[in-house]
């Protein structure tokens, strides 16, 4: 049986790509049979020390520092003869987790899924949406600056004054850009450990550099890289290709020395000593990384509407995730948990902020429990003041590839009112009921208002045994006709999708939940449990109303009218893109060669024609440069074939992976609106 991989602690990028460089070449093919090898040995863990038994003549011992991360290569060592230039430690470097080094950033788009492969959530955000759980860490504190923050400062103070990277940083980047190109033109099944230790060798020359973004782009490749050989259960194809395909727009603009300071990025964990805040909580959310972290997030909103969060996540998984949500929280001398929190409110002074909008637990900080507010009172109430199709223009217009910083607003909670339909396979349906405010609810008679606009389908945040959203999704959809008021996410991937967070009673609306109150008014879909006595008697709930836009009917519950429509409105996996997604995602899977081997097939030209009569002509185009680019071969003076390199294929498949994320990103905001036309 393979140990857990949490029993090896995490390396850091340079310690790995230094072993792997050491090694001669025979020993290097020899690499990845070792590390499947190594996931078999026992693994022993006495203190702070690591070890690994290969049998008589070797043992690896590795001792992590206080950080509990490997970050010198004097702290692996191997007993056999051959060490440290060895096979022995090589594997096991390379078998531990990659380090999330301090001077990451969060890339602003989704890394770590949770373990059942789902959108995932970011930990140190206010939006905690769209990181790696492992930026959480257990030394965090807020109470200061990172050392590389400090070494990277004025290199990224250049670029953000508009000077443009400097020549270092350039070559650097153009470093990271060839280590991205060979594995994709490798694909995944030869992207084995020696091209992985080239990009981490390329992640630490851009860290040096003071490049933190183009880092965290490496090291989220070599995460997924790794996961898709090892098949993980959690691993989906689009997660690596939509990390690829930022690593090599991020590299590649750096390379050609382009002077937007967004793809420097920012160094984590830069806290700033903020102003006195008083604060509402609005919900709390369970996080499950990956790469074993688990933990809380909870939200919070100022009286001016300004998003803030405290978050609480460690090493554990899904077992922590589950305990963390009635956790102290760490911020103070307030005697409040999580789940306190999200339903009280705290006045704070000397609070330090990070440039994500995350509370630090600086000694400096004072922290008065006050009380909370009901989700219809104060700034709470704005929350769901607004459309999905106002939200969706707001969040899903802006670019793929903006500042990080500015992604947070896509993730960001947007809240609602909505009336259950019905629901197909784990998706619950249901349609938006105006807000209470706007003209259209207030000329309903007798508070009755009418749903509108677009079916929309509500999907588990995490699908996870351990959470209960899937439990409370269920309940929710034994009452067609329910109101419900809900706080959660666009997503900005699937059309008319949300992800809820937290539900509540819909203000002066029948039927609608009854919930205790010591709930006020609202529960947490990943911690609390809805029950029986939460919910209307089956008979109050009137039936399932049809569409208010176009006149069409869906049926009543869970019926074929339901899912017909469901089928017949999505207008991303409706659309003849998949064709152009089937080949992005095979040069990743596969390589250049699947791609080449596809475009002999003509398969690229058969797929010209349904893109252009669907009005997607510079997809069509795309689809073809790209297969030609594939099977392109350069031959010398002789006449013989030679390798013509990878950056006009990569290149061609940048364009591609790009405009085919704009386009759906496109396709996803009409759906809001119940258009199928850009």
């Amino acid at each position: 049986m393979n140990p857990p991989a949490t029993q090896l602690p995490p390396v850091e990028p340079h310690v790995t790509a230094a072993a792997v460089e050491d090694l001669t070449p025979r020993l290097r093919k020899k690499l990845d049979a070792a590390i499947e090898r190594c996931a078999t040995l026992p693994v022993v863990a006495d203190g702070r020390t690591v070890s690994v038994n290969w049998g008589e003549d070797a043992m690896v011992t590795l001792t992590p520092g206080r950080s509990g991360t490997v970050a010198d290569s004097d702290a692996a060592v191997c007993s056999c003869l051959l060490a440290p230039r060895c096979l022995h430690r090589a594997a096991v470097l390379t078998a531990c987790p990659v380090a999330d080094t301090g001077g990451a950033v969060d890339t602003g788009v989704d890394a770590d899924t949770d373990v059942d492969g789902a959108a995932g959530v970011s930990v140190g955000v206010a939006s905690a949406a769209a990181g790696d759980a492992s930026t959480i860490r257990d030394d965090d504190t807020g109470t200061g600056t990172d050392t590389d923050t400090a070494q990277d400062g004025q290199a990224s103070a250049d670029v953000t004054a508009g000077k443009g990277p400097t020549a270092g940083q350039v070559a650097a980047a153009a470093e990271l850009w060839g280590a991205a190109a060979a594995v994709l033109v490798a694909g995944v099944p030869g992207a084995g450990a020696v091209l992985q230790a080239e990009l981490l060798r390329a992640a630490h020359t851009v860290r040096l550099a003071g490049l933190p973004r183009a880092e965290a782009a490496a090291l989220r490749v070599v995460r997924d890289l790794r996961a898709a050989r090892a098949r993980h259960d959690g691993h989906r194809l689009a997660d690596l290709a939509s990390a690829l395909r930022d690593l090599l727009l991020t590299a590649g603009r750096l390379a050609a020395a382009d002077p937007d300071p967004a793809l420097v990025g920012t160094a984590r964990r830069a806290y700033r000593q903020g102003e006195g805040l008083r604060v509402h909580g609005v919900c709390r959310e369970p996080v499950i990384s990956a790469t074993g972290y688990g933990g809380v997030v909870t939200h919070l909103v100022t009286e001016d509407g300004r998003w803030f969060s405290v978050a609480d996540v460690k090493p554990g998984g899904p077992a922590r995730a589950k305990g963390a949500g009635t956790a102290t929280v760490a911020l103070g001398a307030a005697a409040l948990n999580h789940a306190q929190l999200a339903r009280g409110g705290l006045l704070i002074s000397g609070v330090t902020v990070s440039p994500e909008g995350r509370l630090g637990a600086g000694r400096g900080v004072r922290a008065t429990p006050v009380a909370g507010l009901p989700w219809s009172q104060g700034p709470l109430a704005a929350l769901f003041a607004g459309t999905l199709a106002q939200a969706a223009d707001t969040r899903l217009s802006g670019s793929t590839w903006s500042d990080p910083q500015a992604e947070e607003e896509t993730n960001r909670p947007v809240g609602c009112d909505l009336v259950i339909v019905g629901a197909e396979g784990d998706r619950l349906l249901a349609r938006e009921l105006p807000p209470a405010s706007s003209e259209v609810g207030e000329a309903q008679s007798g508070g009755a208002v009418a749903p509108r606009g677009p079916l929309i389908r509500l999907v588990p945040a995490s699908s996870h045994p351990d959470l209960a959203h899937v439990a409370n999704l269920r309940q929710l959809a034994s009452r067609p006709g329910l109101r419900v008021r809900v706080l959660g996410r666009l997503d900005p991937d699937r059309a008319a999708t949300m992800r809820p967070l937290a539900v509540g009673p819909v203000p002066g609306a029948e039927p609608t939940l009854r919930l205790p109150p010591e709930w006020l008014d609202r529960a947490d879909l990943g911690y609390d449990r809805l029950r029986g006595s939460h919910l209307p008697p089956r008979d109050a709930s009137p039936p399932s109303q049809g569409r208010q836009d176009d006149g069409g009917g869906v049926g009543e519950g869970t019926g074929r009218g339901v899912a017909g429509e469901v089928s017949g409105t999505d207008p991303v996996t409706g659309s003849p893109l998949w064709r152009v997604r089937r080949l992005v995602e095979l040069a990743v899977s596969g390589g250049r060669r699947a791609v080449a081997e596809a475009a002999r097939g003509g398969d690229s030209l058969a797929q010209r024609a349904p893109l252009r009569q669907a009005g997607f002509g510079t997809a069509a185009e795309l689809v073809v440069v790209l297969a030609a680019e594939a099977d392109r071969h350069a031959r010398d003076v002789f006449g013989r074939l030679v390798d013509s390199g990878g950056d006009r294929y990569a290149w061609a498949w940048l364009a591609a992976a790009v405009h085919l994320t704009a386009t759906e990103r496109e396709l996803v905001r009409a759906s809001w609106h119940g258009s199928h036309s850009l």
